[in-house]
């Protein structure tokens, strides 16, 4: 269950596949998105996502009821969707250079589609596979439409009950999708650390038989760490240059010290993960002479009895047993002793 993009593997039992999404952290520069890219790039990530939308292939211009956010917890409280959308989508023109910059550096570009127009654009690009969002993960249409492109999907699950996956996976599938990566996902900005759920990896793998990874919108890189440690396969971050500078997703985007941070600690949680062992390694070998053992802590005559006194439990490791201990304590020894010396059998 993995499957191969640019000498990468992507799926189960190879190392954490990361993806930086740029959303619209670009702020409408494609100057500072070209400087994500270059900067997402250096830290060690995979991949850099963006999305393929314009406001009016996402929403309607309108800005009543439901088209207008009114929760006060939202970071975009106060806004219509087509205005929120217009601010955020990145212009399609942009594509063409973005992707250029990722391929100079050599990570992987890609897009998340949200209407037919869009995935016909991004097939132009030739784009190795495809994100399908957690706000679109019931829309059937469209993932037909991706599917019949034979790439790979990426699909988030945030929102979805199991039977709407279900429907979504089987869909995919159906209509020519060889392989799909689900993603583990809490659709709120920022999310908290304890909706991530991330033991819900093992079960979703299991379900439907696909590998898993975790789109994390929680602060920090911990909940991410976690969920390498639980098989997760794939880990994707928004991604700003600097929190400070604003932009729609810049809230609960890493920056790139943590960026690099997510890729490198990743990597040593998929690495200690290993397999159940009690062998002791190579190093662990040559540390064992450092464990306690048995020595005689008192200078010891001939005939003179061991006690707790001059023998003793201490590092390092190169006398007897420690168990043999109480079994040792009264004995007469058969030699004389210098203190440090190790006990061993010939001394009794």
């Amino acid at each position: 269950m993995a499957f191969t993009i640019n000498d990468r593997t992507i799926g189960i039992g190879s190392k954490p596949f990361i993806i930086a999404e740029m959303s619209g952290n670009h702020n409408q520069s494609l100057e500072r998105a070209l400087e994500i890219v270059d900067v997402a790039a250096a830290t060690g990530v995979d991949a850099l996502k963006i999305q393929t939308y314009t406001a009016d292939t996402i929403t309607i211009d309108y800005d009543k009821d439901e088209f207008f956010i009114k929760d006060q917890d939202s970071l975009w409280e106060g806004k219509s969707l087509y205005s929120l959308y217009k601010e955020a989508y990145t212009p399609w023109e942009w594509h063409k250079p973005i992707q250029e910059r990722c391929e100079k550096h050599g990570i992987i570009f890609f897009s998340t589609p949200f209407d037919h127009t869009s995935v016909d654009f991004l097939e132009e690009l030739n784009v190795p596979f495809y994100k399908i969002a957690s706000f679109e993960n019931n829309d059937i249409d469209l993932i037909k439409k991706v599917a019949q492109t034979k790439k790979p999907i990426i699909m988030s699950t945030g929102m979805a009950t199991i039977s709407e996956l279900e429907e979504a996976v089987k869909t995919a599938k159906d209509h020519g999708c060889p392989e799909i990566i689900l993603l583990k996902c809490t659709s709120a900005y920022p999310a908290s650390p304890k909706d991530a759920n991330v033991s819900t990896i093992k079960h979703l793998s299991e379900m439907f038989d696909v590998p898993v990874g975790l789109s994390d919108h929680t602060m920090g890189i911990g909940v991410s760490i976690a969920a390498v440690t639980l098989g997760a396969c794939v880990i994707e971050k928004h991604f700003t240059l600097d929190r400070n500078d604003g932009g729609v997703d810049s809230a609960f985007s890493l920056e790139p010290a943590e960026l690099k941070a997510l890729v490198e600690e990743t990597g040593r949680a998929y690495e200690s993960i290993g397999k159940v062992c009690y062998k002791k390694s190579e190093k662990e070998i040559k540390s064992s002479i450092f464990r306690r053992s048995l020595y005689i802590a008192e200078d010891i005559k001939k005939g003179e009895t061991l006690t707790r006194e001059n023998l003793r439990s201490i590092r390092p490791g190169k006398g007897i047993s420690t168990r043999y201990l109480d079994k040792l304590i009264g004995k007469v020894v058969s030699k004389s002793a210098t203190k440090g010396t190790p006990m061993s059998w010939d001394l009794v």
